[in-house]
């Protein structure tokens, strides 16, 4: 689950940078690299979660990868109210972030459920 994760993730990523290709140049050093930070930041954290031995470990980064997928969300929410984004590019973005989002509840819970069982 953790590369499936990952890929939908990746996805995400993508169509952010594609996305903002389209955003005002004004906005490069602003909704810009904040959205693409946060959306690398996800992926990152999945990547690091995988790699941790420990269970809990694992929970911190995926709940970081959270965050960082809720700061996503809240970005194309105001991208779609200043007029940066049309509602199509806005729906697909953010049923992405659902179907990420589910995946990352289920690694959680699922790395919860293996400390309780151990």
């Amino acid at each position: 689950m953790d590369l499936i994760a990952w890929k939908e993730a990746h996805q995400l990523v993508l169509i952010i940078y594609d996305v903002t290709k389209g955003f005002p140049k004004e906005e490069i050093f602003g909704l810009v690299m904040q959205l693409r930070r946060a959306v690398v930041s996800i992926t990152s954290n999945i990547a690091e979660g995988f790699s941790r031995q420990s269970y809990k470990d694992k929970i911190h980064f995926y709940s970081m990868a959270l965050g960082s997928l809720t700061e996503v969300q809240n970005q194309i929410l105001v991208s779609k109210d200043i007029k940066y984004l049309a509602i199509e590019e806005f729906n697909k973005l953010v049923d992405r972030t659902v179907i990420v989002s589910k995946l990352l509840n289920g690694l959680i819970k699922s790395s919860k459920t293996l400390i309780l069982n151990s």
